[in-house]
């Protein structure tokens, strides 16, 4: 771990799971952002597929990894990832390149301003280019979004989304406790329920296929409204 910089504006968690062709690309591409004072934690969720060894011959300073000793999931990698964040912001990026570094200042700006507390990229807002992919997935998000924003009471338009920024003093008092993609409800019905500022700003979206390494699935969309309705309701 780095100790050359006294203030870190920003930690980049990224959690990897079996993302061996665009893994060390994505790092490359985080560290290029637009933000100067940064920390990269790549947090590996047991991949079988070769991404532990790119990660472990890793020495760069600006470059923590975490290893996972048996798959638990993105909500459980996230959460070993904010456990050990030292900057003031909390941003999520996938080990994908469906979302791009560059936007970091765009996502965290609200944030900065001291106008808001968590920010949500959303893909479905704003002039950003949007690759065109799946139908029923553009039309299960809405469905999820709109149902999450019932019991919320927030007008979101992407709960879904990766990009999910927080001030680092907010999300750390935050229990995690799915282990898996229904990290997404869980988050924002939390966030919901506390006195803090959430904004949304628009984001580009290089949505990939299920050939090129997309997971997640219907099974995650039905955990998903169990978690909508689990953490809204009884929690």
């Amino acid at each position: 771990m780095k100790k050359s910089k006294e203030k870190i504006l920003l930690s980049v968690i990224v959690p990897c799971f079996n993302e061996i062709k665009t893994l060390e690309e994505v790092i490359k591409k985080i560290k290029k952002s637009p933000i100067d004072s940064l920390e990269i934690i790549v947090v590996d969720d047991f991949s079988t597929d070769g991404s532990r060894d790119i990660l472990g011959k890793i020495s760069d300073e600006d470059v923590i990894t975490v290893f996972h000793e048996k798959n638990k999931g993105k909500g459980a990698a996230l959460s070993s990832g904010i456990n050990i964040a030292r900057g003031e912001i909390i941003i999520i990026q996938d080990a994908d390149l469906e979302y791009d570094p560059n936007e970091f200042p765009q996502v965290i700006g609200p944030i900065i301003d001291g106008k808001a507390d968590v920010v949500y990229g959303s893909r479905f807002q704003g002039g950003q280019p949007h690759r065109v992919v799946y139908y029923w997935h553009r039309l299960g998000n809405g469905f999820l979004t709109f149902l999450s924003n019932v019991f919320t009471d927030l007008n979101l338009t992407d709960m879904e989304t990766c990009y999910k920024a927080f001030r680092s003093s907010l999300i750390k008092k935050i229990k995690i406790e799915e282990k898996r993609f229904g990290f997404e409800p869980e988050i924002t019905a939390k966030v919901s329920k506390l006195d803090c500022r959430i904004y949304e700003v628009g984001i580009s979206y290089y949505g990939r296929t299920y050939k090129e390494g997309k997971k997640i699935g219907w099974k995650d969309g039905v955990r998903a409204i169990y978690c909508i309705l689990k953490y809204n309701l009884f929690r």
